[in-house]
């Protein structure tokens, strides 16, 4: 998995009726756009996630259009 500062990462939600959660890419730690990545929540929490394979990478451009 790979991502960029502001590439959004969604994890999916793993039980019946749980959300995804969508946080915005603020920091990459890893190199080359490999995890772990520091992320901001749209409540402005923060944190450094290791994406497992629940989560999705939405690239910055493809966000931008919707």
């Amino acid at each position: 998995m790979r991502a960029s500062v502001g590439d959004r990462l969604v994890q999916h939600g793993r039980v019946v009726g749980q959300r995804d959660q969508i946080s915005e890419v603020v920091e990459v730690l890893g190199r080359e756009g490999n995890p772990p990545y520091r992320v901001r929540f749209p409540d402005g929490h923060e944190a450094v996630m290791s994406p497992g394979p629940d989560c999705q990478v939405v690239r910055r451009k493809e966000h931008e259009k919707r």
